[in-house]
């Protein structure tokens, strides 16, 4: 299903009734991580009754339909995804939560009509570098549903989450190498030469690489979001990892930490929290209250400053 980053999502299932688009889409991931495909289904048709125009969402809406045997429903936001603009032909066929779409003849028309869209979008691409990202994304993300999945059926601290956090780690090192070639070589490319998933796969490596590594290439997407190469959110969460890796709050919320002793999660220190939503929209994030809720985080600016000494003292 996913083709983002690593999603913890709400703990809680709650009436549709008076939501906003974020929370309803976030309440449908989260059914999906649970394997409760119908409600997830269900959220996700209210999320689109306001908004059914954001390619992903309407994509991973179709992998829950799928799963809970609507594939009537499944066809119908596959098409609405590539309406507006899903065009990543590779995942869409190697993605198993599709499966049962399989040998259906929209399928068929289906995965025609996006490899027509996708040879007139990519004539001008450099096949090779994008074929090489897209293979170092997939394994990127890959071993991220696997460790996401050993934690809801065993717990964050089993030795099967922990047993993939190794392997997750060790994987994250060899996509860096090969990242780093690619930088040094080729500069941050963007969409226009390999597709925005390629491009978003430098992103994704350099988030999780070391802080010296991280500052080294900051600026580098510093200059690609400026050129329009990179996008200014992905660049928000890059700049909340260096800041905390430097002692320095964040500045978007984007980081999340966990409390080893009660295994709840907290926003990491964060600056001015009265005026992160505004900071928030500025780069294309949606609200904090609405991105934490994936960590069952109730976001509370004023508790939150009178508890932001005590977090900055755990985190030093």
């Amino acid at each position: 299903m996913k083709h983002t980053t690593l999603i913890f999502l709400l703990l809680w299932s709650v009436s549709v009734l008076g939501q906003d688009y974020g929370a309803l889409v976030s309440v449908a991931n989260k059914h999906y991580e649970d394997k409760a495909f119908q409600l997830s289904v269900d959220n996700y048709k209210a999320a689109f009754g306001i908004d059914a125009t954001k390619p992903g969402d309407l994509y991973n809406g179709a992998c829950s339909a799928a799963l809970a045997g609507n594939k009537k429903q499944a066809f119908k936001w596959l098409d609405l995804a590539f309406q507006n603009g899903w065009t990543n032909l590779r995942h869409l066929q190697s993605d198993t939560d599709l499966n049962a779409l399989h040998g259906n003849r929209k399928w068929t028309k289906l995965v025609a009509s996006m490899q027509a869209e996708v040879d007139k979008l990519e004539a001008n691409y450099d096949k090779p570098l994008q074929a090489e990202l897209l293979g170092i994304f997939e394994d990127d993300q890959g071993i991220r549903r696997e460790y996401i999945a050993a934690q809801t059926e065993h717990g964050f601290d089993s030795p099967q989450t922990d047993s993939l956090g190794q392997i997750m780690m060790y994987r994250d090192s060899i996509n860096l190498l090969k990242v780093l070639s690619i930088l040094d070589k080729h500069g941050w490319v963007g969409p226009e030469k390999v597709g925005r998933q390629a491009s978003n796969t430098l992103f994704l490596v350099i988030q999780h690489a070391d802080l010296a590594t991280q500052q080294r290439y900051l600026p580098m997407m510093r200059e690609a979001v400026a050129n329009k190469k990179a996008s200014g959110s992905s660049l928000a969460l890059l700049e909340d990892r260096v800041a905390l890796g430097e002692g320095r709050r964040q500045i978007y919320g984007s980081q999340i930490g966990r409390h080893s002793d009660t295994g709840q999660h907290y926003v990491l220190p964060l600056d001015d929290p009265d005026n992160v939503d505004k900071r928030r929209t500025e780069v294309g994030l949606g609200p904090l209250a609405d991105y934490v809720s994936r960590w069952d985080i109730v976001w509370d600016v004023e508790a939150y400053k009178a508890q932001l000494p005590a977090l900055e003292a755990k985190d030093e």
